[in-house]
Parts: C-alpha cells; sequence; structure tokens
C-alpha cells in the first residue's frame, strides 16, 4: 500500500480499588459518587501529590456551562515514542503538571484512520475508514466535535484533518478553522471556506491561528474545543530555518536494527533494506520538525495562563501514529511492530485533579481520547464507543491494533490485526484488502503469524511461532490468544 498521505473496546475491565489507584478516585469511592462541584473541590489537595496512578476518578455530569472545561487536544503526525528531547517543553507541562501515560498506542497506526478513531471513540473496522482514502466512510454525526458543538462549545481546528479529504470542502462540525494541505512552508489553506496560499511555516501559522482562536474567549464566553493538528514529524520532515541545523542527541539504533536474521519474519520484512544511517537522516529531520511543534505549545500555555483559563482547560497531546527507524530493516509506520504503533500521551487538567506530574501505566490508545473528552464535559454519545474514559478507572489487559492493506498488488504488508499487551503480542496476517471506500475483500485465511515475548525480547527480535510445533504453541498460550483476536475482530 502507497504511504502518500496527502489529501487527493474488547477487553477492557474495571478495575475498582486496584492497587495504584488515584488518591482522588479512592476518595470518590469511598464517599460513594461525588458530584462534579465537590470534585473539583477536592481537586486541589489531591494535585498538590504527585503520585504513580493507575485510574482516575469521574466527575459527574456538569450542570451548568460554567463548569466544563476547555478542551484542548494537540495530534502530531507520525511522532514516535522516542522523541521526548524534541518537546522538552511540552512534557514540562503536560507531564509535569499533568500525566503520562507509559503505555499510549495507535488502534491502527496509518493517519487517517487514526485520526477518525481519536474523533469518534471507535476502532477503524467500527467507523469504516480502514485506509487513508476513506475519509468520507466517516460518519460525522459520531464525532467528538458533534457532539461538543451540538453542546455549546466553540469550536476550532488548526491544521492537518482527514486525508483525501478535498482542501475545499470545508470540515463538519466545526465552527472555525485553518485547514491545511499538508506541507510545511507556504502551503495551502482553507480558512474559514475560503482556499488560499499563506507565506510562512505551516507550524508557526497553526500556532498563530490557535492563539487567535484562544483570544477571543474574552469576549466570547463559551467553552472552547481546539483541535491543534500539525504536520509535524511527517515526511519530508522540513524543520523551520530556525532549526534546519540544530544539533540533535547521537542515537546508534536499538537491537532491532541492525537485526541480522529475519528469516523468522514476514517477507516484506525479510526483503526490507532500510540501514541505521537512513533510520539517523529521518530521525534527526524529525526531531528538528517537532521543536517548532514545542514551541507552538508553549506558546499555547503561556496564552492560556495569561488568559486564566490553565486551569480548567483539559489538554491531550498524542500523535496519531508512531514510526520506525529502521527497525527490521523498516522504516515507515503500518506495521504491527512496537515502534509504530506506540505514541507519546500525555494529559493535564489541573482543575479536574489532573495536574500534580504523575504517571499512569495503563495501556491507553487514540480510541480513549473522544470519551475522555465527552466525559469530561458531561456529554453522554449516542453512538456505542470501543474505547474508555481515562477518567475512569476502566483498563485493559490488552488492546485490538489492527491495518488493512488499499489495493489486491504491490508490496509491504498484508492486512494484519495484533493483541497487544505489556508482556507479549500475537500477530495475525490475512488474505484480505480494501478498496478506496475502505470496503473489505480476500477470503481471510492467515497467511503468517508472530508471537513476541514482550518481557525478554522488547525489540521483537525472536517470532517464537518460527518453526513451532503445535504443542509449543499451546504451551505458549497461542490457541487462546488467537480466539481472542478473533472475538475482538468480530465485537
Amino acid at each position: 500500500m502507497s504511504e502518500h498521505e496527502h489529501p487527493g473496546a474488547p477487553g477492557i475491565t474495571g478495575t475498582s480499588g486496584a492497587p495504584g489507584t488515584s488518591r482522588a478516585s479512592r476518595v470518590s469511592r469511598a464517599a460513594g459518587g461525588v458530584g462534579r462541584r465537590g470534585f473539583l473541590a477536592g481537586a486541589a489537595a489531591v494535585a498538590a501529590s504527585a503520585t504513580s496512578v493507575t485510574a482516575f476518578a469521574r466527575p459527574a455530569s456538569a450542570t451548568t456551562a460554567a463548569a466544563r472545561p476547555n478542551i484542548l487536544l494537540i495530534v502530531t503526525d507520525d511522532q514516535p515514542k522516542q522523541t521526548d528531547w524534541a518537546i522538552a517543553k511540552t512534557i514540562d507541562w503536560l507531564g509535569g503538571q499533568g500525566v503520562t501515560f507509559t503505555h499510549g498506542h495507535s488502534a491502527t497506526p496509518l493517519c487517517s484512520p487514526s485520526r477518525s478513531s481519536v474523533f469518534s471513540g471507535r476502532h477503524a473496522h467500527h467507523h469504516g475508514v480502514r485506509n487513508n482514502a476513506a475519509s468520507h466512510s466517516l460518519d460525522q454525526s459520531t464525532t467528538v466535535q458533534r457532539h461538543l458543538k451540538q453542546a455549546g462549545y466553540r469550536t476550532g481546528l488548526f491544521g492537518k484533518y482527514l486525508n483525501s479529504w478535498a482542501l475545499a470542502d470545508n470540515p463538519p462540525h466545526f465552527e472555525e478553522w485553518a485547514l491545511l494541505q499538508p506541507g510545511y512552508t507556504n502551503a495551502r489553506w482553507n480558512i474559514d471556506g475560503t482556499v488560499q496560499e499563506l507565506p510562512g511555516y505551516t507550524t508557526n501559522v497553526i500556532k498563530n491561528k490557535t492563539l487567535a482562536f484562544l483570544d477571543k474567549s474574552v469576549t466570547d464566553t463559551r467553552p472552547w474545543f481546539a483541535y491543534v493538528t500539525p504536520y509535524a514529524s511527517h515526511a519530508p520532515n522540513t524543520p523551520a530555518p530556525a532549526y534546519a541545523d540544530a544539533p540533535v542527541p547521537a542515537w546508534n539504533g536499538r537491537p532491532s536494527v541492525p537485526e541480522a536474521d529475519r528469516s523468522d519474519k514476514p517477507a516484506y520484512i525479510r526483503d526490507a533494506t532500510s540501514t541505521l544511517a537512513d533510520a539517523k537522516e529521518v530521525r534527526r529531520r524529525q526531531l528538528r520538525a517537532l521543536l517548532s511543534v514545542d514551541d507552538a505549545v508553549q506558546a499555547i500555555h503561556d496564552k492560556l495562563a495569561a488568559l486564566g483559563q490553565l486551569e480548567n482547560t483539559l489538554v491531550i497531546y498524542t500523535a496519531d501514529n508512531g514510526y520506525t527507524w529502521a527497525d527490521h530493516g523498516w522504516l515507515k509506520k503500518s506495521v504491527p511492530y512496537s515502534p509504530a504503533h506506540e505514541v507519546p500521551f500525555y494529559l493535564s487538567w489541573p482543575a479536574g485533579g489532573l495536574g500534580s506530574g504523575s504517571t499512569d501505566s495503563r495501556i491507553v490508545a487514540n480510541i480513549d481520547i473522544a470519551p475522555t473528552i465527552l466525559d469530561a464535559a458531561g456529554i453522554t454519545p449516542a453512538t456505542p464507543q470501543d474505547g474508555q474514559s481515562l477518567l475512569t478507572p476502566a483498563a485493559r489487559d490488552h488492546l485490538l491494533v489492527q491495518w488493512w492493506r488499499q489495493g489486491a498488488g504491490g508490496d509491504g504488508p498484508k492486512t494484519w490485526a495484533s493483541y497487544v499487551a505489556k508482556d507479549k503480542q500475537y500477530t495475525e496476517y490475512y488474505d484480505l484488502y480494501t478498496d478506496a471506500s475502505g470496503a473489505v475483500s480476500g477470503t481471510g485465511q492467515v497467511a503468517f503469524r508472530e508471537y513476541y515475548d514482550l518481557v525478554n525480547d522488547p525489540h521483537q527480535l525472536r517470532n517464537l511461532l518460527h518453526q513451532a510445533t503445535p504443542q509449543q504453541e499451546r504451551n505458549l498460550g497461542v490457541p487462546a490468544l488467537a480466539a481472542r483476536l478473533a472475538a475482538d475482530r468480530a465485537a
């Protein structure tokens, strides 16, 4: 499948009382549940204690618009998890005054399916956007922006929207927008319905448009939702002129990069040819491009502080997918290996008790973003969602991660689905492919399988199913994993 991207909840269980549960959650349950005002009244004491947490209290629905938080959702493009150096100011804010999720994932490591999951809280096999050409398959009535606008929020979009979305088509349920045709310099935009070219570096344009949107809250007192989505660090990873030659920390790869024996991997990986030198160059450009994102986030932070809105703004920062740096010879995304679907994931909401600089080790994903936002806003969606609000104690023991091949021919991975847990990962590749609308064809026959022990083999070097006997597969628990994966895909 082509990676060109320019435009043209199974396994979730409650864990009440689990070790590591946050103080806010324990207090809420001990009291038999509290109203939002009572929850917020005790938030300052909770926020004063920085702890490692695994669950949060769920605020009750807001009774007045004034109690609802503003929502800032920042989604970068193709940002791998190992890019902390480039977003130090972002981490200082959202990690130091919020929550760092150590196991953040994209449920489909490809731009448009992932972004559709961000908007809808649903897996791609439910929202229908299985590839980058199928953006118009998304039911816009299911999106978080539709729910927020209907509930009285002022909504704005600044940056990339959905792949294959025509630039002249206005994005539904946004009141203001600066929709970017992906690019870095002197790009084309749809600004509130007018298609035009704007000079300058696009991350800076996105920053300035967002700041102007925030300034309007001085006279427009409605709560707001800002979806801020720079093109960085997507290829060609062009940095701003100020960072074109910025020195970046040295990196000499990881064991999965120079992997000598890939005989246990699928054919497209056995044939992959990217090298450590290739990875170093892409990494260098990605980090430099992300420096401008970090500047933009800092400017947004400073604006919120000046407006007195820092406390009651729920901020979520993540990426639409990760990116491999020549791991197993692959220098892209769209694969089941960890660097492609693991993403940075931060949340801050001081007024909601989430401003103390804590960590959360739950398995979380882009499908959890919409449920979290709607929970904070006191909105119950009519359409079922696969994700869970991160403001609840809900936790999953694994995540369904999947990807579909577009078209029947060409090189690259076949359609695959994966059971991803903290300690293991089981993947199946299938004889399936999609058309431009996202419709699926093929026999569905399993073409290849992988199983990795992520505790002893975190870089996924040894596929334990390679030449494994039936008894060895049973010892690994593969039959049960295969059955659960089938159930997840069918749910």
